[in-house]
């Protein structure tokens, strides 16, 4: 299973990854960063398996995260 992986403290929060993935990415009301729906935290880096059939939007979104914070997986 693809793993991503989000260090979410470094997030500007641009929109596009909620944009590319809206069923696992959605910006915070508190401090208009992204969050990584379901993804369990770790040392403040959020990870979360995924399904194959969800790896492809997600690297969409990794590649337009203008700071590459976000990371994909096998």
């Amino acid at each position: 299973m693809p793993t991503l992986i989000h260090f979410r403290k470094n997030c500007i929060g641009c929109n596009s990854c909620v944009e590319h993935a809206p069923e696992h990415w959605k910006i915070a009301g508190q401090d208009g960063k992204s969050d990584l729906q379901g993804g369990e935290e770790k040392n403040g880096v959020f990870v979360k398996k995924i399904h194959a059939s969800e790896k492809g939007a997600n690297e969409l979104a990794a590649r337009d995260c203008p700071v590459k914070i976000i990371k994909v997986f096998k």
